[in-house]
């Protein structure tokens, strides 16, 4: 029994992207089940928490494309302090200080509250001071702070495009997520976020022509997309992050002090040969306690429930059924009919045979 999360996060920006987009789709989906009945309040809040931290994104983008559209029409048109003819009184603009203050305070509060009293209660329980640091917890959350903030505005565009896919009807799939250090060819990073960088540009100089107050308003966001490409290598190098290891920041107590279960876990991994997983086919070909574990999961005789044509179990069967040798079967096959085909007892047993297996009795 393990009393925390093991599992890693994704490695870069770009892997974060596709598990968010997957993400997305499952929460918007919620929103049916919200008014199903028998669920109760705190159920609900659950769910709408889930949703809410998705459509906030293209919240947000209204928010800014609406305050960019004011600040236009105040620079190019002219007041009317008169709109209703004649009149001894002038209409002035309606503008409220104080509560854009408060709004700003609010804001910055609840972004920020939670992250300092995570900090404090840590800083409550001996064994997390320990692993994580005193001076170094709390130097590792404000470059968290700074990081998180600076993404922000590229983490907005990625979601909102993601929620207006999901309402198109576009399904995200789903892939393997990567498990490696998450380094990315600079000309790649490049590519995938050279538009965020050039809409930044465009951005900043349009605020500045339009008002410098309203440029320096904005340039949390606009500096955020200027730094896409930098931030988005940056956050996926493993320098990088040996780096930030070494001084201490952002790590969890299980890399100061290995717990006994992910000792024994990489034990395990040297004694297999490395901690890559190979060809899934080879694999099971070549291990018959493997196989037979494998196949142990598999529903009996190939039987699936009622109206489950899947496209991809389907072909794939029909794929390695006519493949004249295993080498031919496996370069026949997408990776999604490979895995079909590994999740299908007749398909499996196909491939065992071209293998030189027997096929089970």
């Amino acid at each position: 029994w393990l009393a925390g999360s093991y599992e890693e996060g994704p490695p870069s920006i770009t892997d974060l992207a596709v598990r968010d987009r997957r993400w997305c789709q499952g929460n918007l989906q919620h929103a049916a089940v919200l008014p199903a009945r028998g669920l109760t309040f705190v159920s609900r809040l659950h769910l709408l928490t889930g949703i809410g931290s998705y459509i906030t994104a293209p919240l947000w983008l209204a928010m800014l494309v609406t305050g960019l559209l004011i600040s236009i029409q105040a620079r190019f048109v002219p007041p009317d302090y008169f709109p209703d003819g004649f009149s001894l009184f002038p209409s002035w603009p309606a503008q409220d200080p104080v509560r854009a203050a408060w709004v700003f305070v609010g804001t910055m509060s609840l972004l920020l509250a939670p992250k300092f009293l995570s900090y404090l209660l840590m800083l409550a329980d001996r064994r997390r001071r320990r692993g994580f640091g005193v001076v170094a917890g709390f130097f590792g959350m404000l470059v968290e702070i700074v990081l998180s903030g600076l993404l922000a505005p590229v983490m907005m565009l990625v979601q909102s495009g993601g929620v207006l896919a999901i309402l198109l009807g576009r399904d995200s799939g789903w892939n393997p997520q990567r498990r490696d250090d998450g380094s990315i060819p600079f000309l790649d990073v490049v590519s995938r976020y050279g538009g965020y960088v050039l809409l930044g540009v465009l951005l900043g100089w349009l605020a500045y022509l339009i008002s410098p107050p309203l440029f320096w308003w904005m340039s949390p966001v606009i500096l955020g997309l200027v730094l896409a490409v930098p931030l988005a290598s940056l956050t996926a190098s493993r320098a990088a992050g040996e780096v930030t290891r070494r001084l201490g920041l952002l790590t969890v107590p299980e890399e100061r002090e290995p717990p006994p279960v992910l000792g024994a876990a990489a034990q395990a991994l040297a004694r297999s040969g490395g901690g890559e997983p190979g060809d899934g086919v080879a694999r099971l070909a070549g291990d018959a306690a493997l196989l037979a574990a494998h196949r142990a999961f598999l529903p009996a005789g190939g039987t699936r429930p009622k109206g489950d044509h899947a496209p991809e179990r389907l072909v794939a069967r029909a794929k390695v059924s006519d493949a004249p040798d295993l080498a031919a079967a496996l370069r026949s096959l997408t990776p999604r009919e490979k895995a079909a085909a590994l999740s299908d007892a007749p398909a499996l047993e196909r491939l065992m045979e071209l293998a030189g297996h027997r096929a089970r009795a």
